[in-house]
């Protein structure tokens, strides 16, 4: 019934059906097939509106046979291949071309520094990197491979420029394999890790995703989350298969998104809770200024909604927020609908279904009911373990997402990552209470919250706030806050102003950086202003 509310089942012409068949025949039912799917459609439609301009189905599947025979020739496949590439035509052109040599694809964050990408390079055995040009410098002595996703600039031995320059070729023959797709984690509590993919036909995610999120064939989709990372890739997958025009663009911007999405009357926007965040600091005229009445569905993903975020987006932007809570590792595990969001604000939503979710406590038995355990998930997304041979912890089929969590009714609830529960004079606290209550207070853009260490309370809560422009915060107004409506425990020691969090380039929080910034000891830094209060 979801297939076919989302046009995934057709009516097609017969001849279309035709053109189907012989692609996925040709390519399997792999990365290779997306755009030779599209164009079987109609060759003519438009696939992709990026920052260079707008492409066909029929050029981006040509696109991709010319590279992918182009990359053959070089030997290219044998060897994982590393992709670093923005969001547009350089990252699908290489993703839909390995596909076809049935390569292994590393996707690297764009966010990486020159270290970060040597090690990544070097643990995952790539012998290949495809790269914008920008991201030349950071390369340094590694040994591999450069390939342009543009037009050559020294020292690279090849681009995509001058393959298309050579004009169209046929693709290589069908791949013995289906390569896979590591995905790297977000490091945030340390070095990224490889979770390697298996992308196959089992469409029973699908299902439980269409069943949730109202897409249909042919929507036109702003992709403003990171194409690299697991939400952007699997909505970009979606959305060629689903036959969607992408709109999309290398750099985020709250402004420009909402530009795109009137400028093309979009249906749908995948982005991430910090993108919609950015878009609601924007001031009230100048968002207003830009129709977005199109917008049907904003699928978001990648962290917590933080407070009363929701709320606001739909009392501006209509019903249309979807959160997914998920990892790299298990994929998505819960969805909170329209509905979900304004009754619970705080909720992960409910399980699809196919995916099955048990609370388990430390000697892996299932706490009592509405008791918080540790979140463990059973699905078809599982992934196949790290590149480096290790592996979540598994508990009767059953996989750890590093979460904690509880349900209430059929609702779960997610209260934090286990090992970022704070334990401050005996009491466990959870972060995000406190980031969920402080968010909402008026001249609040955004908070996170860490636990430091104290020799009185074993640790102690130090909240970073971010001000709106203009707003005029009292540290210890806010503070009083929490003491009025949470427990005297969960009250942060000390609280600093800074301009801004650090995020990774899918929004999740660095709080790494923020316990460096702590160290200072509550005194002002380059970047904000502090309060120490004890």
């Amino acid at each position: 019934m979801a297939l076919a509310r989302s046009g995934l089942l057709g009516p097609y012409r017969p001849d279309h059906l035709c053109a189907m068949a012989k692609a996925a025949r040709r390519w399997g039912l792999n990365l290779g097939v997306l755009f030779a799917w599209g164009a079987a459609q109609g060759a003519d439609r438009v696939a992709l509106v990026d920052d260079e301009g707008t492409l066909t189905y029929g050029e981006m599947d040509a696109r991709s046979d010319t590279v992918a025979a182009a990359l053959a020739e070089m030997g290219v496949g044998t060897a994982p291949v590393a992709v670093l590439a923005r969001n547009g035509r350089g990252f699908l052109v290489a993703l839909v071309a390995l596909g076809k040599l049935g390569a292994d694809t590393v996707h690297c964050n764009t966010g990486f520094s020159g270290p970060q990408l040597r090690q990544v390079l070097a643990h995952e055995g790539v012998a290949t990197l495809i790269a914008d040009a920008e991201f030349l410098p950071l390369v340094g002595d590694a040994p591999v491979q450069v390939v342009l996703t543009g037009e050559p600039v020294a020292p690279a031995t090849a681009s995509f420029g001058a393959m298309l320059a050579g004009g169209p070729r046929n693709g290589p023959h069908r791949p013995g394999r289906a390569g896979r797709q590591v995905i790297l984690t977000s490091g945030t509590t340390g070095a990224p890790k490889g979770a390697q993919r298996n992308l196959g036909a089992d469409m029973g995610p699908l299902v439980a995703l269409l069943s949730c999120i109202p897409l249909r064939t042919g929507d036109t989709t702003v992709v403003a989350a990171p194409m690299f990372h697991s939400w952007g890739l699997a909505n970009s997958g979606t959305g060629l298969l689903f036959g969607m025009r992408l709109v999309t663009s290398g750099r985020f911007d709250p402004e420009h998104t909402l530009e795109l999405i009137a400028a093309h009357r979009a249906r749908v926007l995948i982005a991430v809770p910090a993108m919609i965040q950015r878009i609601m600091e924007l001031p009230t005229a100048l968002r207003l200024r830009h129709d977005c009445s199109s917008l049907r569905v904003v699928a978001l993903s990648g962290s917590s909604i933080p407070g009363d975020l929701a709320q606001r987006f739909m009392d501006e932007f209509g019903e249309v927020v979807y959160n997914l809570y998920g990892s790299t590792e298990v994929g998505w595990i819960s969805i909170a609908t329209p509905a979900d969001l304004r009754a619970a604000p705080r909720c992960a939503g409910r399980v699809p279904p196919g995916t099955s979710v048990r609370l388990l406590d430390e000697r892996g038995q299932e706490v009592a009911a509405g008791d918080t355990g540790r979140i463990f998930v059973r699905s078809g997304l599982l992934f196949d373990g790290y590149t480096g041979g290790d592996t979540k912890t598994v508990i009767d089929g059953y996989m750890s997402t590093g979460d904690l969590g509880h349900f209430a009714g059929r609702r779960l609830f997610v209260d934090g990552r286990d090992d970022e529960m704070i334990v401050s004079g005996g009491e466990n606290v959870f972060p995000i209470e406190i980031e969920d209550l402080l968010s909402t207070q008026p001249g609040v853009a955004e908070v996170a919250v860490i636990g430091v260490d104290d020799r009185a309370f074993g640790q102690s809560l130090h909240a970073f706030v971010v001000p709106l422009e203009g707003s005029d915060l009292d540290p210890r107004a806010l503070l009083d806050v929490v003491g009025h409506q949470l427990a005297r425990y969960k009250v942060p020691r000390a609280l600093t102003f800074v301009d801004q969090l650090p995020r990774t380039a899918t929004g999740k929080v660095r709080k790494a950086e923020l316990h460096v910034l702590a160290g200072s000891k509550g005194r002002a830094s380059s970047r904000g202003r502090a309060a120490g209060l004890r």
